[in-house]
């Protein structure tokens, strides 16, 4: 819970104690609820309007936060998962099959992150190893030969650092993915939903178009990394947030990004179900079938999006 919003939920509970004191013994407090409903109001109003990378951060890695499966069960038809990397086994922390959108059929792949510790060990916190970049590729591969759209969801702390996933080739899988993405011929839309960490999101990251949700993250590296590497002190993470301009609308101004889509007041996690539509939304407003007949182009525009970004001074 951010700093804040404890005393969001003192005055929530305030309020909730006088409507039922008031309910109970008869008595007419509705003046004060209102004066204190309109107080709570327009504190989370400005509370949430000025979030800071920090914060952003604590939202992005919350174990309430929605997860890929959350927004596939809500925004798809017909999901069908699809396992294994045809080389070595499944990985869990990526999940991937054949769906259906507005009728269409289309290819959804998604970095998973557990709902608890049992969880979590499962799916290795979202940190993919090898075969689940393979895995992932391979569903591209087959969404390319079938013409189907594919919708990738970012959510990783980064790539599996062990030394099993480096001896099966983490850097290889990675850079194989990024150079097949790069002239897949059939659409793709990234979507970050919480934490996009180093190349373990750029992996699933080279799209035609790049979103993300209003409090999600992106970036080569975590704060806590960068603060250890530039300060030897990890408790310096407020001040390496803030100058990796890791927030959606630093990297929207940067045009690293396209899109960002706006999450209910408080976070994604507060309505699952509003959020799923808002991204449904913004996925119904890209003409696939267009994208899909004009394939050398759309190509084309995903190479030269991805040269023309970052500035240089001569």
């Amino acid at each position: 819970m951010l700093e804040f919003e404890k005393k969001i939920s003192e005055l929530t509970k305030k309020i909730e104690d006088l409507k039922t004191f008031s309910k109970e013994k008869e008595v007419d407090l509705s003046f004060e609820i209102n004066r204190l409903e309109k107080k709570l109001k327009e504190f989370k109003k400005k509370a949430y309007a000025n979030l800071s990378s920090v914060d952003k951060l604590t939202i992005a890695r919350m174990l309430e936060r929605p997860t890929s499966f959350d927004y596939i069960e809500r925004i798809f038809d017909s999901f069908i998962e699809l396992h294994g990397d045809r080389y070595f086994k499944d990985d869990p922390s990526i999940i991937g099959g054949i769906a259906k959108f507005n009728g269409m059929p289309v290819t959804v792949i998604g970095q998973q992150k557990g709902r608890n510790i049992k969880e979590n060990i499962k799916r290795n916190f979202g940190m993919p190893s090898p075969e689940g970049y393979r895995k992932a590729l391979r569903l591209m591969k087959q969404a390319e030969k079938f013409k189907r759209p594919v919708i990738c969801f970012v959510d990783t702390p980064g790539a599996f650092p062990g030394i099993g996933g480096e001896e099966r080739g983490q850097g290889e899988a990675i850079a194989k993915n990024l150079m097949e993405m790069s002239n897949l011929r059939t659409p793709v839309i990234s979507i970050v939903i919480g934490e996009g960490g180093s190349g373990g999101a750029l992996a699933l990251s080279v799209s035609d178009e790049i979103w993300m949700l209003e409090n999600s993250v992106y970036s080569v590296v975590s704060p806590e990394g960068c603060a250890s590497i530039l300060w030897k002190d990890a408790s310096q993470v407020k001040k390496a947030a803030d100058a990796m301009k890791i927030t959606a609308q630093d990297l929207k101004g940067y045009k690293i990004i396209d899109k960002i889509v706006k999450e209910p007041e408080g976070g994604a996690h507060k309505d699952i179900e509003q959020m799923a539509s808002n991204i449904k939304t913004e996925l119904l407003k890209i003409d696939f079938n267009k994208l899909l007949d004009n394939i050398d182009q759309t190509i084309e525009n995903r190479y030269q999006k991805f040269r023309n970004i970052g500035e240089f001074i001569e």
